[in-house]
């Protein structure tokens, strides 16, 4: 458990990735003298409840934003959270154990090995991929280390390849008095996370489309209060330059960026509540702001009417134009269990267990990814929130878009959640070939370019503006082709290899 909690100080916001490598360098010598089976999976569901229970710290502080549960209990959840998340890397322990007895083959069993049981987690039970092992390769904003190699692993084998590391690690002081030859392996991951990066968008033109990119810093405790509603919409306006000022941009707001209900047809009284009880006068407001050329993407919650009553909402990015016109929305399709719908409500309700978000309308998940072609403001995909953390399932593969746009609410996740969550966008980014702008309410929104790297940021806690233009996607890398699959075939080829050492090497 200790070598799990010093391994989570690998991930943001401290990055201290050598540290990771050791811890698992540490695992891999506890394995080699697991007398049983039960010994291994045990030893990788201590680590692992270290490894989440530290770098999940942030969760408990969604608790503190609800009045249905008891601040004490999100402590309860995260650890909960993380010894079932556990489960994932003891899987990974108990079979690469077969392999213990000829070290070569172990380190290529154990990589292989994470990397199927990582994506295992990324689909189980709606799936919940935060913080993959490779995140910890993700350099710092202007260089993204390892994690250049995303375009031919994915996320997934670069979760691999880190083991990988940390197992070279281990054989290199293993062997110290055997052979010198083996202290070169040590050498490895620094040369790869400190290599030069090879800038692949680098004088590309960008994609001509201008952008303004807002982040509010509204608090959470302000967000869903409706007598802060018209003080929020001022405080994103205020960024927003005069409408001469910035021809032509797309501008962009965070996830409920929009308190308005700009649709028509919904029952009067949840008009009541926003700006003059008329979405008509709503969207002309925004028109007002927008000017004749200049195109809104904010987050925003849409109704779904039955029977003339409210039956569910969709969490929504809707798109308005300068004349007021909503030219097209998004419905988010991964939804958070817990934060927008509650599994298994009727049970879960009964024992006093509700969701973070306010009110008690379920949220309904959307048709999933697709690219909307904006015209002139360019072909986007949109992903909401942690929607972007999900590799292999942020875009339309049959219809590439332009950029990604990625608004978010990042104010329920303390300190470490942010920093986090925009690391694995950066990777989202790299895998894809595809520039992400992000807007979140109190941070930390930013530009990202094709290539990982952040071009522009906003940080966290504090107000401000980012104008520019998109940067230029790169052409469809192997990952964008292939998806997770990629990753799949190079956990095979470790286990391949791994049967060749046992073979070639028995001890």
């Amino acid at each position: 458990m200790a070598l799990g909690m010093l391994a989570a100080l690998g991930f943001e916001p401290l990055g201290l990735w050598p540290l990771t490598l050791m811890a698992i360098a540490g695992v891999i010598v506890l394995l080699r003298s697991a007398p049983r089976r039960s010994a291994a999976f045990l030893l990788g569901w201590l680590f692992g409840w270290g490894l989440f229970g530290v770098s999940l710290n942030w969760l408990p502080t969604a608790f503190t934003f609800q009045a249905e549960m008891p601040p004490w209990l999100g402590w309860i959840a995260e650890l909960g959270l993380s010894g079932i998340l556990a489960l994932f890397p003891a899987l990974a322990v108990l079979a690469a154990w077969s392999a213990r007895r000829q070290p070569t083959a172990l380190v290529l069993a154990l990589a292989g090995c994470w990397t199927i049981t990582e994506w295992l987690r990324g689909w189980t039970f709606t799936g919940l991929p935060w913080n993959p092992l490779g995140a910890v390769l993700v350099g710092p904003f202007e260089s993204v280390g390892a994690a250049r190699l995303l375009p031919w692993l994915g996320t997934y084998a670069l979760s691999g390849l880190a083991v990988l590391f940390a197992g070279l690690w281990f054989l290199g002081l293993s062997g110290f008095r055997q052979s010198r030859y083996w202290l070169a392996l040590l050498a490895v991951p620094l040369v790869a996370q400190f290599w030069p990066q090879t800038r692949s968008s680098e004088g590309a033109a960008p994609v001509g489309v201008p952008y303004v990119l807002v982040q509010p810093n509204i608090a959470q405790t302000e967000l869903n209060n409706p007598a802060q509603f018209e003080s929020n919409f001022e405080k994103l306006a205020h960024y927003v330059p005069p409408p001469m000022a910035g021809r032509g941009a797309v501008v962009l707001w965070p996830e409920s960026g929009l308190s308005d209900y700009l649709r028509d047809g919904y029952p009067q009284p949840y008009y009541d509540e926003t700006y003059g009880a008329d979405p008509a006068r709503a969207r002309a407001r925004i028109a007002r702001l927008l000017g004749p050329d200049r195109l809104l993407l904010s987050g925003a919650v849409d109704l779904e009417i039955r029977d003339g009553r409210v039956a569910g909402a969709r969490n929504a990015i809707t798109a308005v134009d300068g004349s007021g016109a909503l030219r097209a929305s998004y419905a988010k399709a991964h939804l958070v269990p817990f934060g927008e719908y509650v599994p298994l409500r009727p049970l879960l309700t009964a024992l006093g267990i509700a969701r973070f978000v306010p009110g008690n309308i379920e949220f309904w998940p959307g048709p999933g990814r697709r690219t909307i072609d904006l015209g002139r403001h360019g072909k986007v995909g949109m992903l909401i929130c942690y929607e972007v953390i999900f590799p292999g399932e942020v875009t339309d593969r049959a219809h590439r878009s332009d950029y990604l746009f990625n608004p978010s609410n990042d104010g329920w996740y303390g300190a470490w959640g942010p920093p986090q969550h925009l690391a694995q966008a950066r990777m989202r980014a790299i895998e894809e070939g595809l520039p992400i702008l992000r807007s979140t309410t109190t941070g930390i929104s930013a530009v990202i370019d094709a290539d990982g790297r952040v071009v522009q940021s906003v940080p966290l806690g504090t107000a401000g503006v980012l104008l520019g233009r998109i940067p230029a996607a790169n052409p469809p890398t192997l990952f964008a082709r292939l998806g997770n699959v990629l990753s799949l075939g190079w956990a095979i080829a470790l286990l391949a290899l791994s049967l060749v050492a046992l073979r070639a090497r028995p001890e």
